[in-house]
């Protein structure tokens, strides 16, 4: 819940091209989540951590992932692109399957998310868990980030109207790209 990478792209998918894509970035993040779980009860995230040159390969592709995101969203802020009305051809499945990746993206590409996992995981499973219970562990997770993601989505939806108004939007665009640039050059040269 706390605003990070997941909450912005989240945030800006709903503002910039409405529910349905910020719903489909919520899903992404939550499959990563889900992904993340797994990957942490099957002990690869623990190698991950464990390896500095795997750990610092992912934290610098997430991180330019991230940058690459907040770069473009300044650029529309900065030339005003797409602030016209969506249109209803059918455009939206393909941008609602893009908000999936970038939110699919963006947790799975984000080395804290790891770390969070490998601390967290253990105090919630006993030692004789069986592989239903890393499961089952895995869906809880990310059904609660799911589930705070679509709250979130909502509320951007009900307030929709004023943050698609164009200089609101430039702005939004503006301070969503300066958070991610932000955020990917934090996880860049954070140890």
């Amino acid at each position: 819940m706390s605003p990070g990478p997941d909450f912005v792209i989240v945030l800006r998918s709903a503002v910039v091209s409405g529910r349905r894509a910020g719903m489909a970035c919520a899903a992404g993040i939550a499959s990563g989540v889900f992904a993340w779980a797994v990957v942490t009860a099957l002990g690869i995230a623990g190698l991950l951590a464990a390896s500095a040159v795997a750990f610092t390969v992912v934290k610098l592709v997430g991180a330019a992932y991230l940058v690459l995101l907040g770069v473009r969203a300044l650029l529309a802020a900065r030339r005003g692109e797409g602030y016209e009305p969506p249109d209803t051809s059918g455009a939206g499945a393909r941008t609602a399957d893009a908000a999936f990746r970038q939110g699919l993206l963006t947790n799975l590409l984000n080395p804290k998310v790891a770390v969070f996992f490998i601390a967290l995981l253990p105090q919630f499973v006993p030692a004789n868990a069986s592989v239903l219970d890393h499961v089952l562990l895995a869906a809880v997770a990310a059904t609660v980030s799911l589930v705070w993601f679509i709250v979130l989505v909502n509320l951007v939806s009900a307030l929709r109207r004023i943050l698609t108004a164009v200089r609101v939007r430039r702005i939004v665009d503006a301070v969503m790209g300066t958070l991610l640039v932000g955020l990917g050059i934090r996880i860049a040269v954070t140890q």
